[in-house]
């Protein structure tokens, strides 16, 4: 069941929210002061984020979209707005969200917005997963109406069953785990999370 959007995600949400380009802007300039997005200024949050950085940018420049996502791409005809909830600390956001911005190459129907989880926590919770407020989350609305299409997040399904799995060993090493799911998306090449996108693009088409 999709959740009720009237709300929760107003004109006001939307007008706060950042492009690509200002979220990568934020995310460098907090660089320079030793800080991160987020309520947790933890050294390991800081540490995350500087390696994200490295990891999108290096997507930014090496994403290369599929075939198949391309011809969705060129036939989709549904003005949409991706809101996407992240934040700079998030691994999974790194390898993610520049996916989501690399679409807008080959489209002009899809408006891409950012905004911080922490400060955002009301939309955040109608888009909960497995009760947990794990990002990124993609959230996908009709511009015209701001209907809910529906959502996707935090992962893709290849990675979210490896969380899934870890989550059931006791006292697993959760510093080896992050870098086996890092080491999967370097693997991966984004080719799963494309993979994904056309058949959530196809649906929202319609």
């Amino acid at each position: 069941m999709l959740a009720p959007t009237d709300s929760i995600i107003t004109k006001a949400v939307l007008d706060s929210a950042m492009s690509y380009d200002t979220y990568m802007s934020l995310l460098i300039d907090l660089m320079a002061e030793e800080k991160t997005t987020g309520n947790d200024q933890s050294e390991s949050m800081v540490g995350y984020r500087k390696m994200n950085v490295q990891r999108m940018k290096r997507l930014n420049k090496n994403i290369q979209l599929q075939p198949e996502l391309l011809q969705v791409l060129k036939g989709f005809n549904r003005k949409v707005t991706f809101l996407v909830i992240t934040e700079g600390w998030c691994g999974d956001a790194a390898q993610n969200v520049p996916v989501f911005n690399k679409l807008l190459e080959y489209t002009n129907k899809i408006d891409l917005k950012l905004i911080l989880r922490d400060e955002n926590l009301k939309v955040m919770d109608a888009f909960l997963t497995s009760g947990g407020r794990s990002i990124p989350k993609l959230i996908a609305l009709d511009s015209a109406t701001l209907e809910l299409l529906g959502s996707w997040g935090p992962r893709p399904e290849a990675a979210q069953f490896m969380v899934t799995e870890f989550k059931k060993i006791d006292n697993g090493d959760y510093s080896e785990f992050v870098k086996e799911v890092q080491l999967w998306y370097a693997r991966d090449k984004t080719f799963s999370m494309q993979n994904e996108l056309v058949d959530l693009l196809k649906a929202w088409n319609k």
